[in-house]
């Protein structure tokens, strides 16, 4: 297969595409740099403690040994990117935050009571022709008794009701890669809001994991029609107040 020709797709990148294509073509096509978001990285610090969390004997797996955790985390992190100790005016208040957020955790799992079978666990699929589906999953527990959960933690708040399904898209991708590498269909999605302590769970039937992988073909096949055409319609939305490209975006420059 010709590594020039393929397309390597992920949740985030469908989701990318779906809500503007002009997005999808800065970030995947064009790879424009991006400074760092200040919400994704406290994102990734408090994600590395979570995993590095069940590295402790089951007894040690306490909010107080989280905490202990985040100097060394977010020392290593700005040691990756050093554009963060300009980024971060307020440290005290930045690891307070990132405190917060991991005491609310404990307020909904209990880590001590089982053991991550799979922490960042890389999936992936020759999905299609030239269509090579990926991702990373948080967690990924597997019970004595054969059968499969699916965690995802998210630093930000849940989705307003009736947008849970949205939201739970990414478990589903990541469920339907499971599936089709080991023939075992996950029993449990669960994503853990912890900005404002929610769980959002669903039981997925095989007639749903199926009905996402229609949806990924389709975009598949959209985002090379894109390719072939060159076209890459931008979709405004409230998103773009936040979006990096905005000066750059034709649609906001006309």
């Amino acid at each position: 297969m010709n590594e020039a020709n393929n397309l390597r797709l992920s949740p985030s990148a469908v989701s990318e595409y779906e809500n503007c294509p002009q997005l999808y073509k800065y970030r995947k096509i064009e790879k424009l740099p991006e400074p760092p978001s200040l919400d994704a990285e406290r994102g990734t610090l408090v994600h590395t403690v979570l995993q590095d969390l069940f590295e402790y004997p089951s007894n040690e797996r306490t909010p107080q040994t989280a905490i202990d955790l985040l100097p060394s985390r977010w020392s290593a992190q700005l040691a990756q990117k050093p554009e963060l100790v300009e980024m971060v005016s307020n440290e005290k208040e930045w690891l307070d935050r990132a405190s917060s957020l991991l005491t609310t955790y404990f307020t909904l799992e209990n880590p001590a009571t089982f053991e991550a079978t799979h922490r960042e666990m890389h999936l992936e699929n020759d999905f299609d022709t030239n269509v090579y589906l990926h991702g990373y999953v948080d967690r990924l527990d597997i019970a004595p008794t054969g059968e499969v959960r699916i965690v995802d933690y998210k630093t930000g708040k849940s989705p307003k009701p009736g947008w849970e399904e949205k939201a739970l898209f990414q478990l589903r991708v990541y469920a339907l890669l499971y599936w089709k590498n080991t023939g075992v269909l996950p029993q449990l999605l669960q994503l853990i809001y912890l900005g404002d302590g929610r769980v959002v769970k669903s039981n997925p039937t095989q007639s749903e994991v199926e009905a996402v992988e229609k949806v990924l073909h389709r975009v598949a096949k959209d985002i090379f029609t894109s390719i072939d055409k060159e076209y890459w319609p931008p979709k405004p939305s409230r998103l773009c107040d936040w979006c990096y490209f905005k000066k750059i975006c034709p649609a906001h420059n006309n």
